[in-house]
């Protein structure tokens, strides 16, 4: 009789959702073909899966991060592939996390051959978590705030940031909850269509935001040294207007942003930046797919008639990151990018910066596998945000690095 086949994940089965693990399988025949398959069922009940072919050794052994995948889901050595090649049956799924105290099980299954996935030879089951041990999750309604602060295991002092999510709305944790994990003190803030917040709202406060800097501040157990913002999309620009017109804010991270305000008047003290302007009539829909194309909706913002708009963060005292895909299907990100960073440089202000290949909109924490499109919950339609299965996987490993790398450095 065979041994029975036995499926590992190395170093153990629980984890964080962004740690890299090996998965290993043994009591296999030499060179046996077999598939693995990895399935994940999300909090919707969506279930999403992967797969991929493989050939044991000599020694009846696999181990993912040394032998290469010959075709599935994506091919080559890959040790991570089976979490980043997910993808739902449905089209045009996102996966998110909303709950970020439960963890998403991945199954991990071993089939005998490389055809009908009929015969189970072995499986197991990795445990990946969105909160670290000892990490605290707490509820925030103070004053006008709505948000979630995440605190690290330990005594502390931690390096405080502010997490922002873009235009969908809603108060997005998962990023924040691993960003706690890693050591930072997170408070992850809604700004639009989450409670009472409008889903698109007339104008934004930057008192609003600067409540949050000060609640944050004012925490026990926050470094003094000033905070740092990380923003997605519309988020970006916010981060980069918080870094420009607050005090206190030492580092800021922009995430397919631009370097000039986006769709909603920010209104400060006796002041407000406009809208960047724009032409919803310049939407295309796609004939094949449905889905919306947004990136031509500006007008150029080359144009001094648009520069009214801009953030003038070259008055900022922060240092920044700028991170885009070139795939981005959804915002000319790479091209705004290149005009906020050759604009701080052309003031002498040292900025870093990095353009992906084959990366999308969506710059997620690693693992998440890549959306290309997904229903934008304000607008209600489906929109598509871009991205190369592979090379997005690499630029959300390389973009969460240099994320903290940055923050730690500055804070």
């Amino acid at each position: 009789a065979m041994t029975a086949v036995q499926v590992t994940v190395l170093p153990s089965p629980r984890c964080l959702f962004d740690d890299p693990v090996q998965i290993h399988v043994a009591g296999l025949l030499p060179q046996q073909a077999v598939t693995l398959r990895a399935s994940l069922v999300d909090e919707s009940e969506e279930l999403f899966q992967a797969h991929a072919r493989y050939r044991a050794g000599s020694n009846g052994e696999l181990d993912l991060s040394r032998s290469p995948a010959l075709g599935g889901s994506y091919s080559g050595v890959e040790p991570m592939g089976l979490l980043w090649s997910l993808r739902s049956k449905a089209p045009y799924k996102r996966l998110a996390k909303k709950n970020v105290l439960t963890p998403f099980r991945v199954d991990l299954e071993v089939y005998e051959g490389h055809e009908d996935m009929s015969r189970l030879l072995g499986k197991c089951t990795n445990e990946r978590w969105f909160l670290g041990e000892g990490v605290k999750r707490i509820s925030v309604r103070e004053g006008r705030l709505k948000a979630t602060l995440f605190l690290p295991a330990g005594p502390g002092p931690f390096p405080g940031l502010i997490d922002l999510y873009g235009s969908g709305g809603g108060l997005v944790e998962f990023r924040a909850s691993l960003l706690a994990s890693r050591g930072f003190m997170t408070l992850a803030l809604a700004y639009m269509a989450f409670e009472d917040l409008p889903a698109m709202p007339e104008v934004l406060e930057l008192g609003y935001f600067e409540e949050a800097v000060n609640f944050l501040r004012k925490q026990q157990q926050v470094k003094n040294t000033g905070i740092g913002v990380l923003g997605l999309s519309k988020g970006a620009d916010i981060a980069l207007s918080m870094a420009t017109f607050l005090p206190g804010i030492r580092a800021a991270v922009s995430i397919s942003g631009s370097g000039f305000n986006s769709f909603i008047p920010l209104r400060g003290d006796g002041f407000t930046v406009p809208p960047h302007p724009y032409d919803l009539g310049r939407m295309k829909t796609s004939d094949e797919s449905g889905l919306i194309d947004f990136s031509d909706v500006l007008d150029d913002h080359r144009d001094p008639a648009t520069w009214g708009c801009r953030i003038p963060m070259e008055r900022s005292l922060a240092k920044f990151l700028f991170l885009s895909g070139l795939d981005d299907m959804n915002w000319k990100s790479d091209l705004y990018c290149r005009d906020a960073v050759q604009r701080l440089q052309q003031c002498g202000r040292e900025v870093e910066f990095c353009s992906y290949s084959g990366a999308g909109h969506l710059l997620e924490p690693p693992y998440l596998p890549l959306c290309q499109a997904s229903i934008h919950k304000v607008l209600g339609v489906f929109v598509h945000w871009g991205g190369q299965w592979r090379e997005h996987a690499k630029a959300q490993e390389d973009a969460w690095r240099r994320i903290q790398a940055f923050f730690w450095q500055h804070l």
